[in-house]
């Protein structure tokens, strides 16, 4: 009785284990199927997938193929087309090379036969060439013995003969010659006084080849002079410029006769003056910095002329060169000042004559921008503005107008006849034009380039109002040694082409430089 609850509970554990193992085996049983169904579906999907990419690759793969099949097939298609291009061109190449190989062939031929023909004929030659002598010599003393005279004799009477006509067809050619050169140069001096006289010029040399820099104290001389002269080689070798520094007080005088190289003369010595470092080195940066200035104010002159005439639309390079006849005169007249005077006159005839104002003006204002460039290009000032005109953009009757000013070509216009008119009447103020100061300059000028035409000379200065050239060479061209050499030949190609008061003093200098940058 009393093992009989606890024998129940054991049966009654034992059967819910049993219950619950069974219930557990069959749950899990029920789970691996449902998995497997699962993983035979997933398995079944994949399977289905792969074969699905498979078939799309292999047909993407075939059609890839197709097209790159097609691509190779229409590139070798073009190649064999290009071969048997080649072919053809090499054929017909070959055949031409054949016909030269066949026509040269006969050529050959034909100059062989030639040449024995012509040893043939050349041996019959010698033969006659020495009958002939044979003949001539009979011939020739036959006529000795007939003429009383030697082959030699006869000679020399036929060339006294010929020099005796030659002298005389030459005196005869000289005096022609010669009347002609002086009917040429009356007409020109003729035309020369006519335009030679000029109301704002200058009346001496002097006037329009000096000009005189105030300084501030008399130890600025010195100062510009530098030690042992340094200071002032340098601005006379930057500048061109003759510095004059004597007894003069609180005063520097520039000479030169070139009016642009005097005032960036003076811009620069005053520009030093007011810095206050005087030194080689700083001068031909004051120099440069002075000509950079200067061509500004160039550009500034030419814009006031053309405003001032009233001559619009002018071309830059125009404007330059009006500007740069500010720093041009003619016979001492300032030429700017011309070409404006000129510009006004014609504008006032044109007026008169019921013409073109305008253009009056324009050709008026530009007839002389030739003068701006006669030392760098030749020909005369006339035909140098036309041809520039018409370079920069000019109408063909402006450009005519400026060539014809000197009657040098045919007027296209009663405009172009106004501009030598007006331009006579500027020219022709009693007293204003002086013709030793066109004479000085030129004289200078040409002192100048006889010393460019050596190779080795880089820059040339005429100073000491013509008395002194002063040379630097290029130091690679000519070594210390050849300084003596090149101013004697400088020297005798001066006495030679030249005619000058007393004598020119020859200066040559030689400077070598190394400039390097420390970093």
């Amino acid at each position: 009785m009393i093992e009989l609850p606890f024998l129940q509970e054991v049966i009654i554990f034992s059967t819910g284990m049993t219950v619950a193992t069974l219930a557990l085996c069959i749950f899990f049983k029920i789970k691996v199927t449902h998995f497997k169904s699962l993983a035979s579906e997933i398995l079944k999907k994949a399977e289905d997938e792969a074969t699905s990419y498979k078939q799309k690759t292999l047909l993407d793969i075939k059609q890839q193929q197709a097209e790159w099949r097609q691509q190779q097939e229409l590139f070798w298609q073009t190649e064999r087309k290009n071969l048997l291009k080649d072919e053809e061109r090499l054929k017909v190449r070959e055949e031409k090379l054949e016909e030269r190989s066949a026509q040269i062939d006969r050529k050959l031929i034909e100059l062989e036969k030639k040449d024995y023909a012509l040893t043939l004929d050349k041996e019959k030659c010698s033969e006659e060439v020495k009958k002939v002598k044979v003949l001539q010599e009979k011939l020739t003393t036959d006529l000795e013995r007939l003429a009383g005279l030697s082959s030699e004799d006869a000679k020399n009477i036929l060339i006294q003969r010929l020099n005796d006509e030659l002298k005389q067809e030459a005196a005869h050619l000289i005096k022609r010659t010669k009347k002609k050169i002086e009917d040429e140069a009356e007409f020109e001096a003729s035309k020369i006084i006519a335009t030679s006289i000029n109301r704002l010029a200058s009346t001496t040399v002097s006037e329009l080849t000096v000009s005189t820099v105030t300084i501030p104290n008399e130890d600025m001389k010195g100062r510009i002079i530098g030690r042992e002269g340094r200071n002032i080689r340098a601005l006379e070798r930057a500048t061109g410029v003759n510095f004059i520094i004597d007894d003069t007080p609180g005063a520097v005088v520039l000479s030169a006769f070139d009016p642009l190289r005097k005032y960036i003369a003076k811009l620069a010595i005053a520009e030093l003056m007011l810095d206050g470092r005087i030194h080689p080195t700083r001068i031909e940066e004051v120099v440069e910095k002075a000509k950079r200035t200067v061509q500004k104010q160039i550009q500034h002159y030419g814009e006031d002329a053309a405003l001032r005439v009233g001559a619009m639309n002018l071309h830059p390079e125009i404007i330059t060169l009006l500007g740069k006849l500010k720093f041009r005169y003619s016979y001492g007249q300032n030429v700017l000042d011309h070409s404006i005077e000129v510009a006004h006159l014609m504008g006032l005839m044109a007026a008169e004559l019921g013409i073109d104002i305008r253009l009056a003006k324009r050709i008026g204002l530009l007839h002389d921008i030739g003068k701006a460039l006669s030392h760098d290009v030749e020909g005369t000032h006339a035909i140098i503005g036309h041809d520039y005109a018409l370079k920069y953009g000019e109408h063909k009757e402006v450009a005519n107008g400026i060539g014809c000013h000197h009657q040098e070509m045919e007027p296209l216009t009663i405009e172009g006849s106004l501009c030598s008119a007006a331009d006579a009447i500027s020219a022709s103020r009693p007293g204003a034009r002086v013709e030793a100061v066109e004479e000085y300059i030129r004289r200078l000028k040409k002192l100048e380039d006889l010393a460019y035409e050596f190779p080795e000379i880089e820059t040339a200065f005429a100073l000491q109002a013509g008395r002194e050239i002063r040379v630097a060479v290029l130091p690679d061209a000519v070594d210390d040694a050849g300084l003596t050499l090149l101013a004697r030949n400088l020297t005798k190609r001066i006495e030679n082409e030249l005619d000058y008061p007393g004598k020119i003093k020859v200066t040559v200098i030689r400077e070598k430089r190394a400039i390097e940058y420390a970093v």
